[in-house]
Order: C-alpha cells, then sequence, then structure tokens
C-alpha cells in the first residue's frame, strides 16, 4: 500500500522483474526537473518503456494532478492519435470542435505528467501533437519513449543503452527471469555477453533456459553468433538504411527463438500479428485457425509460444498479448507466407460478427457483458474497421452501426463519430445497416451538442427506417418486426426515439411525447419486446416530466425500471433512475431525489460513462441542496465539476433540471456562506474524481 498521499493519474502497473537503471532514472528524473519534453530514446526491446514506466511513478507525486500514460503501439495512423491520448487522460471527449481543441482545454490548467510511450512510427504526428499541448498548457510535462528523438524545441533527449553486459544487473535479469541463480562465471555470464546485455533478448534466452538449461542455450548462441551473418539467420528487413549492431542483435535473438518454435508454434506467431491489442484464446482461435492449424494444434501451440516469453502470459481476465517488437516479427513473416491479407480478413470478419453478436444482446441479461468485451476487444475492434473500410465498405458500415452506440455511451463520441461519417460516405448499403448507423451517428451528434447536423441526420434515418420497412412488408410481409399491416418496427421506432431525444435537449418536450407516442401507438408489442421499443417508453417517460405530468412519468418509469430489473438491463435503468431523482425533486422530495441519483451513478460508474456521472452529480447535488446540506451539496457539485471537465463541455442536462440546480445552488451557498461553500467545492474539484464519487455514493447514515 502505498504511504504517500494519493494523487491523480493512471500507471501501468510496474514490471517485477525491473533491473538495475539507477544512473538513467537519475537522469530521467533531473531531466524532468528542467524540461518540460524529456524523450528517451535507444534501440528496440533495450527496455524504454520498463524505463519510462519506473520513472513516471516515481515522479508521479511531484505533479499536483498524476502521472497518466497512452500507449501508442496499437495505432496503426494518426487518425485517431488525439483520441487515444484523450481518452488515456480520463476525457470523455464531447465537444464538436477540433479534437486537439477539447484535449489542449482539458489540459490548460493541470499539473500533470503526460507519458507517451512507443511514439517512433508516429514520431511526425507526436511532435506536432506535443508542441501544440505545451504550448496550450503551462503546467504539463511530457516524458516519451521512441526510437528516435521527436524533434521538438527544448526536447531534452536521455538516450538509453542495453544494459552492461559483463556487469551485475543483465546477469540478475536473466536470472529472475529464468526463475534460477547463476553465477557471472557460467554459461549465463557467457550468454549475457552474447546478447550485449538487450533485456528483451535476455528475457527470450530465460525462456530457453528454462525448457533447455544454460549449457545448451549458450552453446546455442555460440554456434549460430559466431556464425557469418548470412549463415545465422535471416535478419528481417528494416526501414532504418543503417541497422547497428544491437539491432542486429536483438533481430538475431528474436530469430533464433523462431527457429526453436515448433512449426506450427511459427505458423501461429506470424498469424498471431494481426491483433494489435489483447486477446484471448477465442479470438486467437477463430482468426488463426486453418490448414495444419486446428483447435486442439493451435492451443498447444499457443501454450508453447508462451513458455517461450513470445506470447506474454494471459492477465487475470485470460487476455494475451505480443510485444511490439516481436509482433513485427511475426508480422513481416505473415507477410513471406503469402497470407497477410487472408488473415487480416479474417480478423475482420472475426470482430465484425463480435460486434453484431453483441449488438443483439444488447437487450438483456448479457447486455453489461457484452458492452464490457467491446471495450476489451477496442483496439482490434478498430482495427478491424479499418480493414473493411479499404477492402469492404458496406461491412464497415455493418461493424460500426453495431458498436457505435456502446462507444458513444463509453465516452469514444469521437471514434464513434470518424467511424460512422466515414462508412456512411464510403458504403452504398441501403435498408437496415445504413438505418441503423444513421441512429447511431444521430445520438452521437445529440451527446456532442451538435443539434443542426442532429437534425439532418434524424430526418435521413426516419426516412431510411420507413423505406426499409415497407420494402420487407412489400417484399416478405411480416418482417422482423415489420407487422402485417405495415405497423413500424424497430427501425422506425429508434428513429423516432432519435427525433424525441432531439427534441428533449432542445426543450420541447411536447414535441418528444407526440412523436414517440405515435409511433408506439401504432405499433406491435410491449416494451420488453425490443431494445427499440423499449428507448421510446424511456423518452416518453422524460417527455411526460418535461410536460409536468409528474405523477404519470413516475408511474411509467417505475414500472419500467421493474421490467428492466426482470431484463437486467442496465443502461434504460439507469437513465430511467435520473429521470426518478428529477421526478423527485420536482415533487418537492428531495430525499426520494438523493437516492435514485445515487442508484443512477451506481450504474453510470458500472459503464464507465463520464457524462452519464456529471449528470447523475447534479442531480444529487441538487437534491443536496433542497435538503438543506449545503455542505454535503458543495462537495458533490465540486466533484460534479470535475467531471464535466473530463467531458470537455460546460454542464448540461435538461432545461428543468439546470433551473433547480441554478436555484437550490444559491440556496445553499447562502446557508452555509459563500466563502465556506467555495472552498468545499474547489478541494472537491481539485481532488481525486473517483473520491468524490465515492462520497457522494455514501447515504448520511454511513457518513
Amino acid at each position: 500500500m502505498r504511504e504517500t498521499a494519493p494523487v491523480r493519474g493512471h500507471l501501468p502497473d510496474e514490471n517485477p522483474g525491473f533491473v538495475g537503471r539507477r544512473t538513467e532514472l537519475e537522469r530521467i528524473s533531473a531531466a524532468l526537473a528542467e524540461h518540460r519534453l524529456v524523450t528517451v530514446t535507444g534501440v528496440g526491446g533495450v527496455g524504454k518503456t520498463r524505463l519510462a514506466l519506473r520513472a513516471a511513478h516515481r515522479a508521479a507525486d511531484g505533479y499536483p494532478d498524476g502521472a497518466w500514460w497512452t500507449d501508442l503501439t496499437p495505432l496503426d495512423g494518426d487518425r485517431l492519435l488525439v483520441a487515444l491520448v484523450a481518452d488515456s487522460v480520463d476525457l470523455s471527449d464531447h465537444t464538436p470542435g477540433m479534437a486537439t481543441t477539447g484535449l489542449c482545454r482539458r489540459l490548460a490548467d493541470d499539473g500533470l505528467l503526460l507519458v507517451l510511450d512507443s511514439c517512433e512510427h508516429l514520431a511526425e504526428p507526436c511532435a506536432r501533437l506535443v508542441t501544440e499541448l505545451l504550448a496550450a498548457a503551462p503546467g504539463l510535462t511530457v516524458l516519451a519513449t521512441s526510437r528516435r528523438p521527436l524533434g521538438v524545441d527544448g526536447e531534452q533527449v536521455v538516450h538509453l543503452d542495453p544494459l552492461p553486459p559483463a556487469g551485475g544487473d543483465a546477469l540478475e535479469l536473466l536470472r529472475r527471469a529464468a526463475g534460477e541463480e547463476f553465477t557471472a562465471a557460467g554459461p549465463a555470464g557467457e550468454i549475457c555477453v552474447r546478447l550485449e546485455g538487450i533485456p528483451l533478448a535476455l528475457e527470450l534466452a530465460a525462456a530457453q533456459i528454462r525448457l533447455q538449461g544454460a549449457e545448451a542455450v549458450r552453446d546455442q548462441l555460440g554456434t549460430r553468433f559466431d556464425a557469418p551473418p548470412a549463415a545465422r539467420f535471416d535478419l528481417l528487413a528494416h526501414t532504418e538504411r543503417v541497422w547497428p549492431s544491437r539491432h542486429q542483435t536483438l533481430r538475431a535473438a528474436i530469430g533464433w527463438s523462431h527457429e526453436l518454435s515448433a512449426p506450427l508454434e511459427r505458423l501461429l506467431w506470424a498469424r498471431l500479428s494481426v491483433f494489435r491489442g489483447p486477446f484471448d484464446l477465442a479470438s486467437a482461435t477463430a482468426v488463426c485457425i486453418g490448414g495444419p492449424l486446428d483447435r486442439a494444434t493451435l492451443a498447444a501451440a499457443l501454450d508453447g509460444l508462451v513458455r517461450a516469453s513470445v506470447v506474454r502470459p494471459p492477465d487475470t481476465a485470460g487476455r494475451l498479448r505480443m510485444l511490439d517488437t516481436i509482433r513485427a516479427y511475426g508480422a513481416t513473416w505473415l507477410d513471406r507466407t503469402g497470407e497477410t491479407g487472408a488473415v487480416a480478413d479474417r480478423h475482420a470478419a472475426h470482430f465484425r460478427g463480435l460486434a453484431r453478436r453483441g449488438e443483439t444482446e444488447w437487450h438483456g441479461a448479457r447486455q453489461l457483458r457484452w458492452y464490457r468485451t467491446v471495450d476489451a476487444h477496442h483496439t482490434d475492434l478498430r482495427t478491424a474497421l479499418d480493414r473493411l473500410l479499404r477492402t469492404d465498405p458496406d461491412a464497415a458500415l455493418d461493424l460500426i452501426g453495431s458498436v457505435a452506440f456502446a462507444w458513444s455511451c463509453r465516452g469514444r463520441l469521437r471514434e464513434a463519430r470518424d467511424g460512422l461519417e466515414q462508412a456512411l460516405l464510403l458504403s452504398g448499403a441501403r435498408g437496415r445497416t445504413r438505418a441503423r448507423a444513421l441512429w447511431a451517428l444521430g445520438v452521437t451528434l445529440v451527446l456532442q451538442g451538435e443539434f443542426g447536423p442532429a437534425q439532418d441526420v434524424s430526418e435521413r434515418c426516419a426516412r431510411e427506417a420507413r423505406h426499409t420497412e415497407y420494402t420487407e412488408y412489400a417484399g416478405h410481409g411480416d418482417a422482423d418486426g415489420a407487422g402485417r399491416a405495415g405497423r413500424p418496427g424497430d427501425l422506425t421506432l429508434d428513429a423516432a426515439a432519435l427525433a424525441g431525444l432531439l427534441a428533449l435537449t432542445t426543450g420541447r418536450p411536447m414535441a418528444a411525447h407526440v412523436v414517440v407516442g405515435h409511433v408506439l401507438d401504432a405499433a406491435q408489442g410491449g416494451p420488453a419486446d425490443s431494445a427499440a421499443r423499449l428507448r421510446c417508453h424511456l423518452v416518453r417517460v422524460f417527455a411526460l416530466t418535461g410536460l409536468g405530468r409528474l405523477g404519470e412519468a413516475r408511474d411509467r418509469a417505475l414500472a419500467l425500471r421493474a421490467l428492466c430489473e426482470e431484463l437486467d438491463e442496465h443502461w434504460t435503468r439507469t437513465a430511467l433512475e435520473y429521470q426518478l431523482a428529477l421526478t423527485g425533486l420536482l415533487e418537492g422530495d428531495p430525499a426520494t431525489a438523493a437516492g435514485h441519483a445515487r442508484a443512477m451513478l451506481e450504474g453510470t460508474r458500472g459503464l464507465g460513462a463520464s457524462l452519464g456521472v456529471a449528470l447523475g452529480l447534479d442531480v444529487l447535488a441538487t437534491a443536496l441542496a433542497a435538503a438543506g446540506d449545503g455542505e454535503r451539496a458543495a462537495d458533490v457539485s465540486g466533484t460534479g465539476e470535475a467531471y464535466w471537465r473530463s467531458t470537455g463541455q460546460p454542464r448540461r442536462g435538461l432545461p428543468g433540471l439546470r433551473a433547480l440546480h441554478e436555484k437550490y445552488t444559491d440556496t445553499a451557498r447562502a446557508t452555509i456562506g459563500e466563502p465556506a461553500y467555495e472552498e468545499i467545492f474547489v478541494r472537491a474539484l481539485t481532488g481525486l474524481p473517483q473520491d468524490g464519487l465515492d462520497r457522494a455514493l455514501r447515504s448520511p447514515r454511513q457518513t
């Protein structure tokens, strides 16, 4: 447990095998104290990431807003660079303007350390972004790792060499990785010298020591590395014109591990290189089987790659991963086999299928499980989308239409909008796929506050839905939600829900009530029959609240909530708790409102929805202020402001709530005094948001 006070930020856990580097750590610490951009450079596999992570953990307490980690290896281009950095600093950017604008605004007043790991393949875009961020945020310091400097004015470069081959640190790293005791005079010392102290090469050797023993590994390395370069291994092509000898040593070490792998292990290694993020056994099987690799042989081959340290062991969730250097080696072999396109297509097809299966399971007990699956596989879903945008835009539209709503709920609005707009532009597909994508885009635009474009998309969505369902009805009769008499199906219901959402957020509850009421009255079935029907009923409840029909709104909301509990549906249930809290406030029952607000916050925290947390904290703060608890209202309101800043937007919400919030906040300020209110508010705003949320969720009996 940490003895120091917790700070903001997020850093991965340190590798327990970290060894030495005391001098380098001191150099980085000194550089961070004097410079706002420090770049750790060095060849692949030399330990830049580990060193930067250790340095960030050591430095984090010195930054009032903590240290934040961004792993850039999943990116295959710079299109989503800003979105990834924003996500890494907990910015669920809901703003519609330039991506860098929201990020600059988020960091402008903060004093934090931003770590950008593995910049080499995006060096120029990273340099431009870092330049802009440093200019906009005076309290920002950036620590980067890259095989070459970024070339930004004021950059301080710390070059990292391998561990001294004949020193104690290289031997200690080998000992820890192999789990054996060694002496410098034995074969282990010779291995360290042969591999020039390169940490990744030593780890690969340690895996073979566990399998064969140190003497056998020493002899193999001596035989191979003493041979002429052409007779060692096929050292792979590289982008730099000249490779230093250490690059060749690392490549030879990886090639040695490749040669020692069984044929099926080599084939699997190559095919696994298509994954850019963590993967599980099910995904590896779906993408990599074929030819001699079947389900049984793949599992054995994967186990062999884990034993050889080519694939990292599974984490607590069963996910495995490759280091980027080893993945790149496998990708080159995949290209040599001529399978690159075929495996990439299988990868894209698998994740398209995962997206489609998940969408069908949104309505019901598997909703939360699917939501978390989409989040866990986000990198490879995005990789699959990029592939399909190039090769099959209709399939790309299908994939993004299936996951965009979940991405938006998670706060990834920019990625959802970018993918939807690209796929809609490139794809000529009509019908359900297009209508669903237009609906998802409309929701994303509403959440960004882009009400004009949202209106246009809403109208296009309604036209596409009507045309599709009419065509299906005329051709097939009762087709998937369209009744015998041409009653509205799920596409029209969702189009109505989108129009109603837009009307609600622009202060037109009567319009929302009319549009969803008209479609619900004409449609068959009840709210439990589909997600689209449930969304329409949710919009109608909010419309009734906005119209002042509070008793009717409350009764309908309670009935829908009970239905959601039966279905084990989370998203709509959370939204209903928000509505019930608002109704309680409007009816003058702040205690009931606070209870529903806390239930909403529990739900939104489980969904990882920053906007939902911000909205829920506003309701809770208003309820506490209405109940006369000015101190707790100030605390919750300050935490709410922190969450609003994480969305990049000023406070929003339904018009009725905004008026109540302002009214009761003024009352709370008057009750405890302006200085006391501001002190509590600022303390919560500048504290850890998660701690503030934990305090907000505690009922009065728990405090």
